[in-house]
């Protein structure tokens, strides 16, 4: 199967033609980062017309047991997803596995970069206490609710303490890249990740690639086994989402497209606002029964 069988060009990416129905492919919850819990963000999607919308927590499954039984509620289908951080060259690459069919074998995989999450976490919050910032990792910690830890549980945990005037500063004066209380995530490949996606019954996607997304590199990632490139994103103006559709077809992967809502009700990250259409999740299905009848999911 081609990634978009006789549907190149500007229709395929607005779904002219199509039905009029649309999916999120990339939506987070509060089992990572995300401002609602699990239900809630079904119930936003139902409220947004949304056919279907994947669940990407980063680092973890466990928002999808409520998110799913939710939808199967609310009539919205859920796609058990997750967002993984790996390497690639030198530069840090978000992946997404979507149509996870196998979550207890992602489950166990992801308890050991929850673990160093954790540790990144604390090492981080010894350097602000250092520059005089008394936050706590009891305070982070509260602020991820039992979620997988990151860099934003430590800016709210900032913002709550009043060190820092809003989450934007809390990232350009310390935690953002080059800030004194940066820290890089341990290194995990992107061949690696890819892999783990597909132990667990997923389809590989490159996250909001951006303008790093050359046909070269796409290829390369393709041969280590890619299976998609996120084309809609609210990242990408249209001339760049287009450029990515086209080089995502030449090299035989499927194109997908998502908010990256993480529960925000102004901005460019609207649930639903990148208007994803729901042949591309067919596309996706269809890939997934392809390689579950090869035997190879």
């Amino acid at each position: 199967m081609t990634a978009a069988p006789g549907t190149s060009g500007p229709d395929a990416i607005s779904g002219r033609g199509e039905s009029a129905l649309f999916v999120d492919l990339q939506v987070h919850t509060t089992a990572s980062d995300g401002a609602l819990v699990p239900a809630k963000v079904v119930e936003a999607a139902r409220d947004a017309g949304l056919y279907a919308i994947a669940i990407t927590d980063h680092d973890t499954v466990d928002g999808l047991p409520e998110a799913t039984a939710a939808g199967e509620v609310l009539g919205v289908r859920i796609i058990a997803g997750v967002e993984l951080s790996s390497h690639f060259d030198d530069d840090e690459l978000h992946l997404l596995g979507l149509h996870l069919s196998n979550q207890d074998a992602m489950r166990s995989a992801l308890r050991e970069l929850q673990a160093g999450r954790v540790q990144r976490a604390e090492r981080i919050v010894a350097v602000l206490n250092k520059h005089s910032m008394p936050v706590t990792m009891e305070a982070v910690l509260a602020e991820a609710a039992e979620g997988a830890v990151g860099r934003p549980h430590i800016a709210r945990a900032m913002v709550a303490g009043g060190w820092v005037r809003d989450f934007r500063d809390a990232f350009d004066r310390w935690l953002g890249f080059g800030r004194p209380a940066y820290m890089a995530k341990e290194r995990f490949d992107v061949a690696d990740a890819i892999a783990l996606v597909h132990q667990a019954g997923g389809l590989a996607v490159w996250a909001h690639p951006g303008d790093s997304a050359t046909p070269t590199r796409i290829q390369r990632l393709a041969d280590v086994g890619l299976d998609s490139v996120e084309v809609l994103h609210p990242s990408h103006p249209p001339a760049l989402s287009q450029r990515l559709f086209d080089n995502t077809e030449r090299a035989g992967l499927l194109p997908s497209g998502g908010s990256d809502w993480h529960g925000t009700h102004d901005g460019p990250r609207r649930l639903g606002g990148q208007l994803v259409p729901k042949i591309w999740l067919d596309w996706q299905d269809a890939r997934v029964a392809e390689r579950a009848a090869a035997g190879t999911a």
